[in-house]
């Protein structure tokens, strides 16, 4: 026979889930992002080719690669911080992106403290505006002072999303975005994720993760992209 449960005995869980939410301040128009026979090579590596892509609203696309880097690559050629080889690409012009890159270090060479350091992104600069958004990635209290170069890796990436969700982008671009974050991170990114209403570009490694919030997966491969799903 079970024992009777004491109530007073059940040890509150200490686990804490971020509150992460992307609100689209614009809903996206029929053009969104589209690419034509667009390719990347450095020295003597192809990162990736033939890439023919027309983005359709909603959708939720990881790109997956065995060539090391080539997905990071190419998001930083869609944006913009890479020039293509050859081919093209086009964002339509209602698209307001945000990026989580997979290198965030250029972020956080600086001093300022993380409440100076979000108001750098927003438009409102009251400092409870912008405490609210560091709030929401578990940043209270004292730890909203640490200074952004102090940082560890998962305490970047949940500045990043912070960032990002001030941002009110209706387009996600997120490179590896689970990186250094914790079980609680990554259950608040996922479902964050299925829930936002407009599109993502997303690459990682976690099966789970890819699988529970793309609805397209497209492989780069040495001769021309290929698509799943």
């Amino acid at each position: 026979m079970l024992e009777k449960l004491n109530v007073d005995d059940i040890q509150p869980s200490t686990r804490k889930y971020p509150g992460i939410q992307f609100k689209q301040e614009r809903e996206a128009g029929d053009q969104l992002f589209m690419s034509e026979a667009l390719e990347l090579r450095e020295a003597g590596t192809t990162y990736f080719t033939d890439v023919n892509l027309m983005v359709e609203k909603g959708d939720k696309i990881a790109f997956i690669s065995k060539t090391k880097q080539a997905v990071t690559k190419f998001f930083q050629t869609i944006m913009g911080d890479l020039n293509a080889h050859s081919g093209s690409f086009k964002w339509g012009v209602t698209i307001q992106k945000a990026y989580l890159p997979n290198d965030n270090s250029e972020f956080f060479k600086s001093d300022l403290n993380l409440i100076d350091w979000l108001s750098q992104f927003s438009s409102n600069q009251e400092e409870a505006y912008v405490r609210t958004f560091l709030g929401r990635m578990l940043f209270t209290g004292e730890e909203t002072l640490k200074k952004a170069s102090v940082l560890s890796g998962g305490e970047k990436v949940r500045c990043m999303v912070s960032k990002m969700m001030l941002q009110n982008p209706n387009f996600l671009i997120l490179d590896e975005p689970t990186n250094h974050l914790d079980l609680e991170s990554i259950t608040a990114f996922n479902n964050a994720i299925i829930e936002f209403g407009g599109t993502v570009f997303l690459s990682s490694y976690d099966h789970a993760f890819v699988t529970s919030s793309a609805n397209r997966i497209i492989e780069f491969t040495p001769k021309a992209q290929s698509t799943a799903g």
